[in-house]
């Protein structure tokens, strides 16, 4: 199949390209190399075997002529991470939100009605918690002064009392607690209405904290595992907020290349989303990755710092089993693995993080 992939320079997009040809598969990469994530590089040599258009996702001419032919559009132009602060919230909504809908009015008129969307488990903002009482319950917001008073858990919303971290199925409450969250939710929003509207399917593919090689390096837009990396590589110890023991999944960014591919391949239901946790399935604590890495490097213990940012969240851990009944997908990195091999593997080089 002719699969166009947006941002497939990309830490995942290269991936996916990758999987997607070796499966025999014909991609079509799609990137205008966001300085916030590639640099002035241009396009990164692990590209070298695929087609490359250098162009802007939010260009609907340029769209109209590379969907001809083109059977699924497999979605991973993102602007992503924490980033800076408010200020960064028009660039978001203009690469994510914006360029998705530039995107699917192209597929509507060129015919296309399979799309495999690049979401994201921010979309579900807190992970899913049962009070001893009450059940499962949505706790609020975390609040500024318990989290320097050093209470990292959220309590019972009804009665105040502690409450058991759950795996997070696809049919949890969304509750965005970040710009990017926003937009990502944005994202699946769209691609709902577009599907509903011209018959067709889209995998809403819900990434937990992916990691592996071609990471980006030393930016705010990069994730816990990159920026834990890059300080070791100074000789730092990686700083570590809150206690430590906030739960993760930590998925490796081949085995989502593999679950984008699995999508690819698979009939989705016309007129309908359907989201999909990506994850390995194997949850850990980002004290925990902080102290495998740190040993895989041969670096300096990790500092644990306190605080939180106001976005963060404690505990998200999904539940993989939806993707395995629908896809057959099962994540064949293990934790410890992974890890070891970060420590060593090509990240990209130090990127601009001016606007």
């Amino acid at each position: 199949m002719r699969v166009l992939i947006t941002g497939g320079a990309g830490f995942i997009g290269s991936h996916v390209a990758d999987e997607l040809a070796d499966r025999g598969h014909d991609p079509l990469l799609l990137d205008n190399l966001l300085p916030q994530a590639h640099g002035t590089a241009g396009v990164p040599d692990w590209c070298a075997r695929h087609e490359v258009v250098r162009g802007d996702v939010r260009d609907a001419e340029l769209l109209s002529g590379l969907l001809s032919g083109v059977d699924v559009v497999c979605h991973q132009a993102a602007v992503v991470g924490h980033g800076l602060d408010p200020s960064d919230a028009p660039v978001y909504a203009s690469h994510n939100d914006y360029g998705t809908a530039v995107l699917l009015a192209a597929m509507h008129t060129a015919g296309v009605r399979r799309l495999v969307l690049a979401s994201s488990m921010v979309v579900y903002g807190e992970g899913r918690y049962r009070c001893a009482e009450h059940g499962v319950v949505r706790p609020g917001p975390r609040r500024q002064a318990a989290l320097d008073r050093g209470e990292y858990e959220p309590p019972c919303p009804e009665c105040g009392a502690a409450l058991e971290s759950l795996l997070v199925p696809e049919d949890a409450s969304l509750d965005p607690r970040s710009t990017y969250a926003a937009t990502k939710l944005a994202q699946e929003y769209l691609s709902s209405a577009w599907a509903r509207q011209t018959g067709g399917a889209v995998w809403a593919l819900r990434y937990h904290n992916v990691y592996g090689p071609r990471m980006p390096r030393d930016t705010p837009y990069a994730g816990v595992a990159s920026l834990f990396r890059s300080a070791l590589q100074r000789g730092e110890a990686p700083t570590v907020l809150e206690d430590g023991r906030q739960r993760r999944d930590f998925v490796h960014v081949t085995d989502v290349a593999l679950a984008n591919a699995l999508a690819v391949e698979a009939d989705g239901e016309a007129g309908a989303l359907t989201p999909l946790n990506v994850c390995s399935g194997e949850p850990h604590t980002v004290g925990e990755l902080a102290v495998e890495l740190a040993r895989a490097c041969a670096g300096p213990a990790p500092r644990i710092l306190g605080g939180a940012r106001p976005a963060d969240v404690r505990h998200v851990v999904a539940d993989p089993a939806r993707a395995t009944d629908l896809l057959g997908f099962r994540a064949r990195t293990r934790f410890a693995d992974g890890i070891t091999a970060f420590a060593t593997d090509p990240l990209r080089e130090p990127v601009a993080t001016a606007r």
